[in-house]
């Protein structure tokens, strides 16, 4: 290429990584883009872990599928559509253009005082992901993980402490913006819960057993989601916190599946750049975003789409006539 080796920094890996994936160089531009925004209530929201009522998550899933979330606007600037996915909502939503239900429960249970879901509601959840993933990859060059839920960054810094071992302090963030008070009583809840998880899982089996006691149904989904993708061979790009809890627990389920996924940026919870450091992601952007929907992941996807045209259409030294070093 028309260019010094390595000008191009990390979107050479990038690059790299989309050919990769594509099993084709030039790799395919990463288009059209498609959103799934996985949704699903916690129990753990009893505990008193965030100031939103629990059904803010049923109106918000209205709302993104009425195209009013800020996830919506940034997929119509960029061209990429957005699909809602109801795996575990408390309150019917109904149908609606754009949502598909695939509901496993009526939300999960309380993590703090047991598991948050029976194995196989997880392997359940985690099989609606590949569905929607194998669907979606057969129309869309990228899918973007998404994720709506109150309470899911309390099941997010608990899947990251099992899976890095991270103390609960560290891993545990403001989510939606908690004062003091909240965050103590937060950490204490992560911390009960995760004492109940033996040490960071080695195995599938041990995988999907740690994501039924902590995590959320949108978790589960969004660690399907990345599989599904890697099995399509379609690049997926990992949004903030809850899609970086995920991905742990994809990589241990199936850990050749990150190799095609990509890091959209790192969020200011303090959980997600523990998450990317455990799987060797490198995030694109570092915007201190903290909304989740997938608007992280969706504003890194001009980088993703250039290194892929770079690949493309930039002449080499032979074809230009330029003279190299």
């Amino acid at each position: 290429m028309t260019k010094p080796p390595g000008s191009l920094g990390v979107l050479e890996d990038v690059a790299a990584q989309l050919a990769g994936t594509a099993g084709a160089c030039p790799p395919p531009l990463p288009e059209p883009a498609v959103v799934a925004v996985f949704a699903g209530d916690h129990g753990v929201h009893a505990q008193g872990v965030t100031p939103w009522p629990q059904e803010v998550t049923a109106q918000m899933v209205a709302n993104l599928a009425g195209g009013g979330a800020v996830v919506n606007a940034f997929a119509a600037q960029l061209g990429a559509e957005v699909v809602v996915v109801d795996v575990g909502v408390a309150t019917p939503v109904g149908p609606a253009a754009g949502l598909l239900e695939r509901t496993v429960r009526r939300g999960t249970a309380d993590l703090s005082v047991g598991p948050a879901m029976t194995l196989a509601e997880a392997r359940q959840a985690v099989e609606v992901g590949i569905e929607v993933a194998t669907t979606l990859a057969a129309g869309h060059g990228c899918l973007v993980t998404g994720d709506m839920g109150i309470g899911n960054t309390t099941a997010s810094a608990a899947l990251v402490c099992a899976f890095t071992g991270a103390a609960p302090a560290a891993a545990t963030g403001r989510g939606t913006g908690i004062d003091d008070p909240t965050l103590a009583r937060k950490v204490e809840v992560v911390t009960r819960a995760v004492a109940r998880v033996p040490g960071r899982p080695a195995t599938p089996e041990a995988a999907l057993a740690a994501l039924a006691e902590l995590g959320g149904l949108e978790h589960a989904a969004l660690a399907g989601f990345v599989l599904g993708a890697a099995a399509a061979r379609v690049p997926v790009l990992l949004d903030g916190v809850i899609a970086g809890a995920a991905a742990l627990v994809a990589a241990a389920l199936c850990p050749a599946a990150l190799e095609h996924a990509l890091a959209g940026h790192t969020s200011a919870e303090p959980g997600h750049g523990l998450a990317l450091h455990a799987l060797g992601l490198r995030p694109l952007l570092g915007l201190d975003l903290r909304l989740g929907e997938g608007t992280g992941a969706l504003l890194s996807l001009p980088l993703v789409a250039s290194a892929a045209r770079a690949l493309r259409d930039v002449a080499t030294f032979d074809s230009a006539g330029v003279t190299e070093k």
